[in-house]
């Protein structure tokens, strides 16, 4: 394929790209150094506009082809962020920040789209516009419902939208989609729990906050046991349980219990949206104690449109031989806000056989690039092929 030989031919120009993003990681929306790279490369490349401060941090460039017989604009988009993590690869090119790391390889994602914006300025190729979006704060903030509510899709009159992510145990360059859901719905709670402190010597004299919420832990699993539909998709995880006191001998005033709660339908998060607090303070009241609960909504299902999952999995057979039927991941995707205003699709590009994301030491596989750009190159010249 003409375009993918292209990209071989820009590899090292495009691994010193992401070899730099990687080394320089920033967290959330304090995207500002990434985001002025980015925007710096696309003034350099030729791109027709350049609009920073979308969502805050973001960045887009608009490419216009050869010709808008069309009328239509399509988005890629590509996430900057890092998380806060201490590297642990020994790469000559690892961090200089400690406590942040590019451990999902949105540097690579970064890469990638700067690579494919400057083939397509180059070329021009294709009947229509092309909007390349830089976004932040993937991880946990919303940058993608940040972009959007700062009215991107509208301004840029965006008619539809195709993201990527490496994945860590898939061979290079490889790829695998699936339409309908896909990435989960990823909520949060905390559930702060209220008794009567006092001596561990003298546990009938308190209202065992300890216990209380030992219970809760146990019953909070009744979610998806007992409440969800067994064919439905849903994890409750207790992932932090802290008291206030240090002491071995005192029994706490309160305990504070926090989570995640994923899901792939509306139907099954709004129904651990309501039974979670029912359960919390059925445990609580048998006890004897109050609680507040907090019960956050995080980012939906991502959820893939039929036609353009399919036209996606087409241009990525095109550059790899074929694509692979993707399974359901319970993690999170805040492409999710994109795809809730545009249709579109989300696919994964083999990452090799590197440490899973979000562990110090992975790192994103340069040998992908050229498979990632020439999918990014691909959707554009045979969707809006003149």
């Amino acid at each position: 394929m003409p375009v993918k030989n292209r990209f071989s031919e820009m590899l090292s120009e495009i691994t010193e790209w992401r070899r730099d993003i990687h080394e320089n990681p920033e967290i959330l929306f304090e995207t500002h150094r990434t985001s002025a790279l980015v925007a710096e490369k696309l003034k350099e490349f030729g791109c027709d506009e350049i609009a920073t401060g979308i969502g805050r941090t973001g960045v887009v460039g608009v490419i216009k082809g050869k010709s808008n017989k069309s009328g239509k604009t399509i988005g890629l988009r590509a996430d900057m962020d890092a998380l806060p993590i201490f590297e642990a690869t020994g790469l000559d090119y690892a961090s200089k920040t400690p406590g942040a790391m590019h451990a999902c390889g949105h540097d690579g994602h970064t890469a990638m789209l700067l690579g494919a914006a400057k083939y397509l300025s180059e070329t021009r190729n294709f009947d229509g516009t092309v909007v390349v979006i830089f976004q932040p704060a993937e991880e946990g903030g919303g940058g993608g419902r940040e972009m959007c509510e700062d009215g991107m899709m509208d301004r840029f009159k965006i008619d539809e939208v195709y993201g990527m992510h490496n994945w860590p145990g898939k061979p290079v360059g490889s790829f695998a989609i699936r339409p309908g859901a896909f990435f989960a719905a990823t909520d949060t709670f905390e559930i702060k729990v209220v008794g009567k402190g006092g001596h561990a010597a003298k546990p009938q004299e308190t209202i065992d906050t300890t216990v209380m919420a030992s219970h809760l832990v146990i019953a909070l699993q009744t979610l998806v046991s007992r409440n969800s539909d067994p064919v439905q998709q849903m994890v409750v995880s207790v992932t932090s349980f802290e008291t206030e006191s240090k002491a071995f001998n005192v029994i706490p005033e309160t305990v504070t219990v926090k989570g995640t709660v994923r899901t792939m339908s509306t139907e099954m998060r709004d129904l651990a949206a309501k039974r979670l607090p029912e359960i919390a303070e059925g445990v609580v009241q048998t006890f004897g104690g109050t609680m507040d609960v907090n019960y956050m909504m995080g980012y939906p299902v991502m959820v893939n449109h039929e036609e353009q999952t399919e036209f996606a999995a087409s241009v990525a057979s095109k550059v790899s031989g074929n694509c692979e039927d993707a399974p359901l991941v319970m993690g999170g995707e805040d492409f999710a806000f994109m795809l809730e205003e545009r249709p579109g699709a989300y696919i994964l590009v083999g990452n090799g056989d590197t440490a899973p994301v979000h562990h110090p030491e992975y790192n994103f596989n340069d040998e992908t690039i050229p498979a990632g750009c020439s999918w990014w190159a691909g959707i554009v010249e045979e969707r809006l092929a003149g």
